[in-house]
């Protein structure tokens, strides 16, 4: 990513947002780009703190000022803003710092739109100092495209990541027009636009065509023809043996009393079935090694999520949450136990690469416990929680989740880990396209 650096913005985190754009070097593969520090594309308002042109997005970076630094930061969009549980106020009054810059980020996308090619998104970056360790942002929110952040190196590339990019990039042309606008005195060559990622494409090129309105390629078919609305094998089947077993109930019974004994041995075996059962799924007061299997999707289901579609391959949920952990994890709610746990497992394609998707919601019975086991979840080598398709044989191959990427989140009392990982080849926690679908599953639906 080349940095061009204009007008100073009022802010003091416009400085790290400087060194983050700086720091993520030029001609990389992932982000490349243009960006411009300091632009004004609204006459007679302030400078914004960066406009990034990508070659499959553009970003509005805008800079919001905390009073303090904080270690954790609750940012919903709409709402109360948090630090370190305190809420951040001003005369007096509980106030979201998002809301004029959002406002603000609306007024210069507007202002972009028709300079911006139609297939290109236009994101919104918030970005808050002087300095926050950990920012959290409602799943919901984490579906648009806003991210809150302190502006570093690897905050940024998470951003980009996990944002819908365009499904080809913008040429060199359509790049230069855009930042001609905004900074017309750059000198960039199109051999300069090239080397950070705009380049000509088959696809790019029909764009040029006025009939044609281009479309993202799909590596499988999609809409209502995929998925019939048809009900699943399992009830259609059902009423068979109900059938066959009521037709014995035609021959009529011999005449007299039917005897009371053996029924009362039926009802008492019926009795002893189901005490058994309750002591098998509940073990007694402490949480059993290995807890029953919850129910798995039959139907595969379909959702999209900031552009990634995900199938759905098993789902459930369960009151035990040990007995499906590991590592420390494990180890902690063996000690504290937990409320319920929700796990789902998907199956995305992103880049033409499959990807497995496992995501399991957790909840605790305070805020303050699930931030807790967020922190430890968070911490590389603490173990994690077992997918539920592998668990349950649902995949057509086993992925292998050693160096899958991983993602979380946390929203009251619910905590959200996701893991993604190749279907077909080795994984690196570090690659944009198993990044990207990991953030995209922090909105998924499980059930």
């Amino acid at each position: 990513m080349r940095l061009v650096r204009l007008e100073r913005q009022p802010s003091r985190v416009a400085e790290d947002v400087r060194a983050a754009l700086a720091a993520l070097g030029r001609g990389d593969d992932f982000a490349g780009g243009i960006a411009l520090a300091g632009p004004r594309p609204l006459p007679g308002r302030p400078p914004v703190e960066a406009i990034v042109v990508l070659p499959r997005a553009v970003l509005v970076v805008i800079g919001v000022d905390l009073p303090d630094p904080a270690i954790r930061l609750d940012a919903p969009l709409t709402g109360q803003w948090k630090a370190d549980g305190w809420p951040l106020v001003a005369d007096g009054e509980v106030v979201n710092p998002a809301t004029e810059a959002l406002a603000f980020a609306d007024a210069v996308a507007e202002r972009l739109r028709p300079d911006v090619p139609e297939h290109l998104p236009i994101a919104t970056i918030i970005a808050v100092g002087p300095f926050v360790e950990e920012i959290e942002q409602p799943p919901a929110d984490l579906a648009g495209n806003v991210r809150v952040l302190f502006p570093t190196q690897n905050s940024l590339l998470a951003a980009i990541a996990s944002l819908t990019p365009a499904p080809w990039p913008c040429t060199p042309a359509q790049a230069r027009a855009l930042i001609d606008t905004l900074a017309p005195d750059t000198d960039l060559t199109g051999d300069a636009l090239a080397a950070e990622g705009f380049t000509v494409t088959e696809e790019s090129a029909t764009v040029k065509l006025p009939p044609v309105k281009p479309r993202p390629r799909r590596t499988r078919p999609a809409g209502p023809a995929a998925v019939p609305p048809v009900v699943p094998p399992a009830e259609v089947t059902m009423p068979v043996p109900r059938v066959t077993a009521a037709a014995p109930v035609r021959t009529p019974p011999p005449p007299g009393p039917v005897p009371w004994r053996p029924v009362g041995a039926i009802a008492v075996a019926l009795v002893l079935v189901v005490v058994v059962l309750v002591l098998v799924t509940t073990g007694g007061d402490d949480e059993p090694v290995t807890a029953p299997t919850t129910t798995t999707a039959v139907t595969p289901v379909r959702q999209a999520v900031a552009g990634i579609e995900f199938t759905k391959r098993a789902s459930g949920t369960e009151r035990t949450c040990a007995a499906r952990a590991y590592g420390d994890l494990q180890a902690r709610l063996q000690a504290g136990g937990c409320a319920g746990m929700e796990r789902g497992s998907f199956e995305a394609t992103v880049d033409g690469r499959v990807v497995a998707v496992s995501v399991a919601v957790l909840t605790f019975g305070s805020d303050e416990q699930a931030a807790a086991f967020k922190q430890l979840a968070d911490t590389p080598g603490s173990g994690g929680i077992t997918d539920l398709a592998t668990e349950t044989h649902q995949w057509p191959r086993e992925p292998d989740t050693a160096g899958a990427a991983y993602q979380s989140a946390i929203s009251g009392a619910a905590v959200r880990l996701v893991l993604a990982a190749y279907l077909d080849g080795q994984s690196s926690p570090e690659d944009p396209v198993l990044l990207r679908a990991a953030g995209a599953a922090l909105g998924v639906r499980i059930s």
